[in-house]
């Protein structure tokens, strides 16, 4: 079984980030809805791999990915709307020791994370075996 905690924001993109997970059958999943509820949530969850948006309150993405590589390391997939491949987040979050970046997907929410599911999948089976 792979144990994935989603680190999001939005409701409605942690509902369908777990559909799309929990539906595989072989994938566990904890929620976090910003950073540092997500630093509380990796000691007793301990997924294997981490997934984390950038813009979230209390605590962004790259602030908790900057405290979970150093106190508690382990795979993390940035999954979110500003980190296309070559932006200045994805490229931060690559230094930080982000293992990969995701785009979320933009227009019609349904269609869009059905689009994103194989990628998703993917890079996260590759990163917990990583």
């Amino acid at each position: 079984m792979l144990k994935v905690l989603i680190v999001e924001d939005s409701a409605l993109m942690r509902s369908q980030l777990r559909r799309l997970l929990e539906g595989e059958g072989d994938i566990e999943v904890a929620i976090a809805r910003n950073g540092a509820e997500a630093l509380a949530v990796i000691p007793h969850f301990d997924p294997q791999v981490v997934t984390l948006d950038v813009n979230m309150p209390e605590m962004d993405g790259l602030t908790c990915l900057g405290h979970i590589m150093r106190d508690m390391p382990r795979p993390v997939l940035m999954v979110s709307s500003i980190t296309r491949h070559g932006s200045e987040a994805a490229v931060r979050a690559l230094a930080l020791g982000a293992v990969d970046v995701v785009a979320k997907p933009g227009g019609t929410m349904s269609i869009g994370i059905d689009g994103l599911r194989d990628e998703l999948l993917g890079k996260l089976r590759a990163a917990a075996r990583a």
